[in-house]
């Protein structure tokens, strides 16, 4: 292997050893695929135009507009740029803009992330190869290496990993390693001080590996013993005291719930999150929520308040609530997976919260969201949560007051842009109800029924457009019923925002619930003065309906003279009776209605991987392989006719002899050349007279003349001197100084022409047509004498017979 061709695998390799770091971006890892094949790709462009006659600055060019072609190919869906692909590229393209502003790490893998990942990964591609092989620069290749690892690495942020940056130190010194070698092996004899280094062998000194190896160590071993810094910009210190009622900071925190809720839909797992007990006859029926997101600006929902306080022990009365005079709920919690980025999952309104390092947790006094200040204090968490048990009737939200004004100013607030479909819709299926309470019901049933299909493949989002769609196609899973609810309910002036968590655990015996990935959910919260922020489920098959959703004439929420959650049990509570054989517990996990149901699991399909593209893919290749036969069978050819041109002899007294068929190969060679740059070949003449036509045609400087003269004198005589004559010139260095010759005096374009397209590469067809002719003669020959011995014997006894048969 070349130099050049070490350089190139070891380029490519070390871009895709440094962009393993990006795999911790998205939740699944089969983009990379892709990216690797991207970087083969550019690799193998870049080669072959380098052993064109091309200007240095053309190879990354032409490597950009591969790459380009291949992004119109992945996600353009078509084999060549278009108006119509350029356009779907361009969308794909904006559509990961937003999920980059939307989504938090990891993201799901949509489209447009994984165009903006593999094109990423391919421009470094490109780059590095330009540096490091294009102009041997391999040192300075290491800066866009380090760009690729510092964006992966920042953006992983605690999911990135000490291995990621080993791998990409490890590619990035292998590169300099090929490069060093070839360096030194310039030189010729190395000369080290040593009588074992005096052979000459042109490897680099060890040293230099050595102290590679020693660096890259270092790096990774001297931070385990440096102390950690935990404090950084996002996690400052309110700088307050900690009193009886707390101070306030701000924290910033990377967690986009929805963007994490539709990352785990798409991938759900049943690895368990938390287990929990709680002291109520309806434990199988409350959820855990772990914050709301109030402010809705058209293109996702949020949390508004970005100052937080410090947690108290008691937490601030419920927005809304009347009396908070009512009975409570103990549970007991105890984090058991991943949910470092999470908020904390509590019952809601909850009234205390005992954790264990309280300084580790601050408060959004207004959507009562527990928000962790560090990364680390999620991890094994037990801790214990007391809940308002909050259990209001029909009837009762359906006699509620109007809200304040201040709060429905603030939660009815849509975005003048908002689709006109969304109130329009709203208005109708809400046309024959009569107050709050009815309308949110109407909605409840309107998604709940067989209008709509849950399906979690389908692409998130909350904004107005996604919106509109959803309402066009009614698909979805719980991320687009919650926010389109929401949507809907401000329109028609209920205050609304959109809550986000987990359904009821599973059951595990003795009132321990189980919450795994399967139980991430999403629901709307409507406001009803007296009583608060209720929940409503309008997800079908997922979830557990609100109680109140059943009238009942018992008041249950007035303030209670009962000393504990269990007494006030006793009172009579309406349960859901939506079916009489389906249970809170088999309505959640979609277990009734149509037996012919089944949720759909989000599958990412693979851009490059599809057997339509890859059919594409494949004949696009072939094409360009059959285009570069030509050249590379040109290149084969002339290789092996000066492979024995100018050999010395073992003993190094010469040049050795050449053969009558070496000789003959040379000038065969220097006919083909000038043939390449648009001289025909004339059979009629002798090969001075040929020599002369070229020189002539061609304009050849004095050394290129002189070789080929020589070229024609050795081939003259090989052709018409008397057996004996010995032929040792350097016939090699005679073709290859006449070829420089007719190369310069071609121009670019004839130059390019002869080796894509070497007019001489007819002989390859010549050859090939003459074989097939042979083949089929000989076959036909085969055949023939194959007939021949099975009829010959039938047909001699046949001419016998009638032979013998006398005429009548």
């Amino acid at each position: 292997m070349t130099t050049r061709a070490k350089l190139t695998v070891y380029s490519a390799l070390a871009t895709a050893l440094a962009a393993l770091c990006m795999i911790p971006l998205l939740t699944t890892r089969s983009w990379l695929t892709h990216a690797v094949l991207v970087i083969a790709v550019i690799g193998a462009v870049g080669a072959g135009l380098r052993r064109l006659p091309l200007y240095r600055w053309t190879v990354p060019v032409a490597q950009l507009l591969v790459l380009f072609l291949l992004m119109v190919i992945g996600f353009g869906g078509s084999v060549l740029p278009g108006p119509v692909s350029m356009h779907t590229l361009g969308q794909v393209f904006s559509t990961g803009l937003d999920d980059i502003r939307e989504y938090a790490i990891p993201a799901p893998p949509t489209q447009g992330l994984r165009l903006i990942l593999v094109t990423a990964v391919g421009a470094i591609a490109v780059l590095v190869d330009t540096i490091a092989v294009t102009y041997r620069r391999s040192a300075l290749a290491g800066l866009p290496l380090l760009a690729l690892y510092s964006v992966g690495n920042g953006l992983a942020g605690d999911h990135g990993s000490w291995f990621w940056f080993g791998l990409a130190a490890l590619g990035y010194l292998v590169l300099l390693f090929a490069e060093g070698q070839d360096r030194v092996s310039r030189w010729g004899r190395v000369f080290h001080g040593g009588p074992r280094d005096a052979t000459g062998s042109g490897q680099v000194n060890p040293g230099g590996r050595q102290v590679g190896m020693l660096a890259l160590a270092l790096a990774l071993l001297l931070p385990v013993f440096l102390p950690r810094w935990d404090g950084g910009l996002l996690h400052s210190d309110s700088g307050g005291t900690s009193g009886k009622g707390g101070s306030s900071g701000t924290v910033a925190t990377s967690l986009d719930p929805l963007v994490s809720l539709e990352a785990a839909l798409s991938k759900p797992t049943d690895t368990e999150l938390l287990t929990y007990t709680l002291d109520s006859d309806l434990a199988d029926q409350v959820y855990l929520r772990t914050g709301s997101l109030d402010q809705f600006d058209g293109v996702n929902w949020k949390l508004s308040s970005t100052t937080v306080n410090d947690l108290p022990v008691n937490l601030p009365s419920p927005e809304g609530l009347k009396d908070a005079n009512v009975p409570r709920v103990e549970g007991d919690f105890q984090i058991s997976g991943p949910l470092e980025k999470s908020w904390l999952p509590m019952p809601y309104p909850a009234a205390t919260v005992q954790v264990p390092n309280r300084g580790d947790w601050k408060l959004d006094p207004l959507t009562r969201t527990v928000v962790p200040a560090t990364d680390k204090a999620m991890r094994g968490l037990r801790y214990q949560v007391s809940a308002l048990d909050l259990r209001p009737t029909a009837d009762e939200l359906r006699t509620a007051p109007p809200a304040p004004s201040d709060i429905r100013d603030r939660y009815t607030a849509v975005p003048s842009d908002l689709p006109p479909v969304v109130a329009e819709q709203a208005r109708a299926v809400t046309a024959n109800a009569r107050n709050d309470y009815d309308r949110a019901t109407a909605l409840v049933n309107w998604f709940t029924g067989p209008r709509f299909t849950y399906d979690t493949n389908i692409p998130g989002g909350t904004g107005g457009d996604a919106i509109a769609v959803f309402l066009r196609d009614r698909r979805g899973f719980c991320v687009h019923f919650a926010s389109t609810m929401a949507a809907m309910a401000r329109e028609l002036k209920i205050p609304a925002r959109v809550a986000v968590g987990f359904t009821p655990g599973n059951s595990k015996g003795g009132n321990v619930y189980s919450v795994t990935g399967q139980m991430y959910h999403a629901w709307p919260e409507l406001y009803f003065s007296g009583y608060g922020w209720m929940r409503f489920e309008p997800t079908p098959s997922r979830g557990v309906p609100a109680r109140y959703l059943e009238s009942s004439s018992i008041p249950t929420t007035a303030p209670t003279q009962q000393p504990s959650a269990a007494a006030s049990s006793s009172a009579a509570v309406p349960v859901p009776t939506a079916s009489t054989d389906c249970t809170a517990k088999q309505r959640q996990l979609g277990e009734c209605g149509s037996k012919g149901r089944t949720v759909s699991q989000a599958s990412q399909e693979s851009w490059l991987l599809s057997g339509q593209v890859l059919g594409t893919l494949a004949a696009v290749l072939a094409v360009i392989a059959l285009l570069l036969v030509p050249m590379f069978w040109r290149t084969a050819l002339r290789r092996r006719r000066l492979g024995a041109g100018g050999r010395r002899r073992p003993g190094g007294d010469g040049p050795a002899e050449l053969t009558d068929a070496q000789v003959l190969a040379a000038w065969d060679e220097l006919v083909d050349s000038a043939w390449d740059v648009g001289i025909p070949p004339d059979e009629s003449r002798t090969p001075r007279s040929a020599a002369r036509r070229i020189t002539e045609t061609a304009h050849l400087d004095a050394d290129s003349a002189a070789a080929a003269g020589r070229l024609a004198l050795a081939a003259e005589r090989v052709l018409y001197a008397p057996p004996g004559q010995v032929t040792t010139a350097p016939l090699a260095a005679d073709v290859r100084a006449a070829r420089r010759g007719l190369q310069a005096g071609a121009g670019r374009a004839g130059r390019a022409r002869a080796v894509l397209l070497p007019p001489s590469s007819a002989q390859l067809w010549w050859r090939t047509s003459d074989a097939v002719r042979a083949a089929r003669a000989a076959v036909g020959t085969r055949i023939g004498r194959a007939v021949e011995a099975v009829t010959g014997p039938v047909r001699r006894v046949f001419t016998r017979r009638k032979r013998s048969t006398p005429e009548s």
